[in-house]
């Protein structure tokens, strides 16, 4: 495997970067859960609230995708580094559906995608400075908390919208598993007070996301 240097880790970042932000979002090429799903007519509010929620999970899938990318490249192991960017891959499917979805309901993502992915990176990279575990860690509470997040959007969505919650309802799974498989790959519990600072900023974003 090449050692890359540091000039060779910040083009191919930067490039990570614009292809999430800039680029049509790709993932491994699994079929969108809510394809098969008959669309539901939706009036102009509950078509504004699905918007407004599925922008939120495009918002975390772009997080998801720094988080990882930030933990691989500063990953001490290469099998660390491995898992993480097979789960990014993963990842990318999600953030290809909540795109697909965002356009089937007439809307756009969020603004500050770059802001928060700036930040989402910056996280990983620092947890992963500190040792192999803790980035897993890292991983594993990022799960877990996305996991109840999307189990709180499949209650709040539209009654009518099933293409949307089976979205969700898939991309659930795959976070369950994710959050999962870092705990046993070695991942450590991470200490009061940073699961409820990382809660925190989760809200501040899914606040601001759901209208801009």
């Amino acid at each position: 495997m090449r050692d890359y240097g540091f000039w060779d880790r910040l083009l191919i970042e930067g490039d990570r970067a614009l292809r999430t932000l800039a680029a049509p979002p790709t993932g491994t090429g699994r079929t969108n859960p809510g394809a098969a799903v008959p669309e539901a007519p939706l009036d102009a509010a509950e078509r504004r609230h699905a918007a407004g929620l599925m922008r939120i999970n495009h918002s975390g899938e772009i997080c998801a995708q720094a988080l990882y990318f930030g933990h691989a490249a500063f990953a001490r192991k290469p099998e660390v580094r491995a898992d993480l960017m097979h789960a990014a891959d993963e990842e990318g499917d999600h953030l290809v559906w909540c795109a697909e979805r965002l356009a089937e309901l007439g809307s756009r993502p969020s603004v500050f995608n770059p802001l928060w992915y700036a930040g989402a990176w910056s996280m990983g990279a620092g947890s992963a400075l500190v040792s192999d575990a803790v980035a897993l860690g890292f991983v594993g509470e990022t799960e877990r908390q996305v996991e109840a997040h999307l189990a709180d959007h499949d209650q709040r969505l539209p009654a009518a919208d099933r293409r949307s919650r089976a979205i969700l309802q898939q991309m659930r799974v795959d976070e369950i598993r994710h959050g999962q498989h870092a705990m046993a790959q070695g991942g450590v519990p991470l200490p009061a007070p940073i699961p409820q600072l990382m809660q925190r900023a989760a809200d501040l974003m899914r606040a601001v996301v759901y209208r801009w």
